[in-house]
């Protein structure tokens, strides 16, 4: 076992030269300051950390093998056989599970634990079926001292891994003494929609900047993007605004609202923002108006500005699926809405993009939008974080990306 971590050959001199108790020695450490474990660049640049993650075998039913999921940076290789990079390696004559990764200091992602009882054969198969079931019963880190990323479906939460020089998500937590907006569920014309409101809000009061966030069911009831938006109102960095988190209809209907629909699209445009209009005084001018999502919901976002401008002056992708439809970069139907915002007439639309540099298979096309929005003479703003596909990076870039589209006083 090839130890990185100078913790680890620490531990195991310790264990070596028969010192008592010295494991349990080295997890009262790591209880203490939290796991991961972050320590010095082994390659002495301070731009970078050796991170290792930890887990403890349990005494009563060890695991024939362990897997650190670290969300994205595991995700491309992980089947390649003995060295996949979530396979963590036991520290013999100790319960520690340990494995260790060069990352730079500003990364953050999302990670569990998957205890395997059986073959390693077993564990690491490739196929689709066999990998959800690994992530339906993997586990956060018991150790870690941040708070937990909730999921849905079922699944357990995640820790969250945040490098020193990651960015700060200063609007993430709950605060003592902000006040707390109203938060609601209506169905408008049989779709579920999350609404938050900010604390004071009057229907005649507007008309209010309007919000519309796709994949609502993440941000509403899960994740509370609520409380962010609290914190933003707090500090003056929005103007009171009404929120609308639109519910997904299923995994199948997903995919096809959030594929450049026009259909979607225009009942966002022509059902839920005069509904807004009327239900919560939200405005219908477009430059008060943002459309924001994630992935399929990033496309959704530029699309909608570039199929419905008069409504929609503000789009906020993150990690936007822009390779829709599938194909290679020479088929005629990949990036499909880029080519669209090359040929068509320009849009009077302000345009956020960011995308993770974890993120190998959306970097280039999300970076090719950006040239083309550009050559196009757009108002376009661009920024690359270090993370993947990751609501643990999204949550930070959303709540700065409304906070740039809109502003506050």
């Amino acid at each position: 076992m090839e130890l990185r971590s100078p913790l680890l050959r620490e531990l195991a001199a310790a264990v070596r030269q028969g010192v008592p108790d010295a494991a349990g020695t080295f997890w009262r450490h790591a209880a203490t300051k939290g796991t991961p474990l972050v320590e010095p660049d082994p390659e002495g640049n301070s731009a970078w950390r050796l991170v290792t993650f930890l887990w403890r075998d349990d005494p009563e039913r060890p695991a024939t093998d362990v897997l650190a999921l670290l969300h994205t940076v595991t995700d491309k290789d992980r089947h390649a056989g003995d060295l996949a990079p979530h396979l963590m390696e036991k520290l013999p004559g100790t319960d520690v599970w340990a494995i260790s990764h060069r990352l730079r200091a500003d990364h953050r992602a999302s990670y569990q634990f998957f205890v395997a009882h059986g073959p390693r054969a077993e564990t690491l198969r490739a196929d689709r079926a066999s990998w959800l079931r690994v992530l339906d019963t993997a586990v956060p880190d018991p150790l870690s001292t941040r708070p937990q990323l909730p999921s849905r479906d079922g699944r357990n939460p995640s820790s969250v891994m945040e490098l020193p020089d990651a960015p700060v998500q200063e609007w993430a937590a709950p605060r003592p003494g902000t006040e707390r907006g109203a938060r609601s569920v209506a169905v408008v014309d049989g779709r579920r929609v999350h609404v938050h409101l900010p604390a004071g809000h009057r229907a005649d009061g507007g008309p209010y900047p309007v919000v519309v966030l796709l994949d609502g069911e993440m941000w509403g009831p899960v994740l509370d993007f609520g409380t962010t938006l609290d914190n933003l109102y707090a500090d003056k960095r929005l103007p009171p605004a009404v929120t609308l988190m639109v519910d997904t209809m299923g995994r199948a209907r997903r995919m096809e609202d959030l594929s450049c629909s026009e259909a979607f699209v225009d009942w966002l445009a022509d059902v839920l923002l005069p509904w807004a209009a009327r239900a919560y005084g939200a405005a219908d001018d477009p430059a008060r108006t943002v459309v924001a999502g994630q992935s399929a919901g990033g496309l959704t976002a530029a699309f909608a500005a570039f199929h419905r401008p008069e409504r929609f002056g503000n789009a906020l992708s993150q990690s936007g699926s822009f390779w829709w439809p599938d194909g290679t970069e020479f088929d005629s139907g990949s990036e499909w809405l880029t080519r669209q915002f090359a040929v068509a007439g320009k849009r009077p639309v302000r345009i956020r993009l960011e995308v993770g540099l974890q993120e190998w298979m959306l970097l280039p096309q999300n970076r090719h939008l950006r040239n083309v929005l550009e050559a196009r003479g757009y108002d376009v703003a661009y920024e690359e974080f270090n993370g993947g596909h990751d609501y643990a990076c999204w949550r930070g870039g959303l709540a700065d990306g409304l906070a740039a589209l809109l502003g506050g006083s």
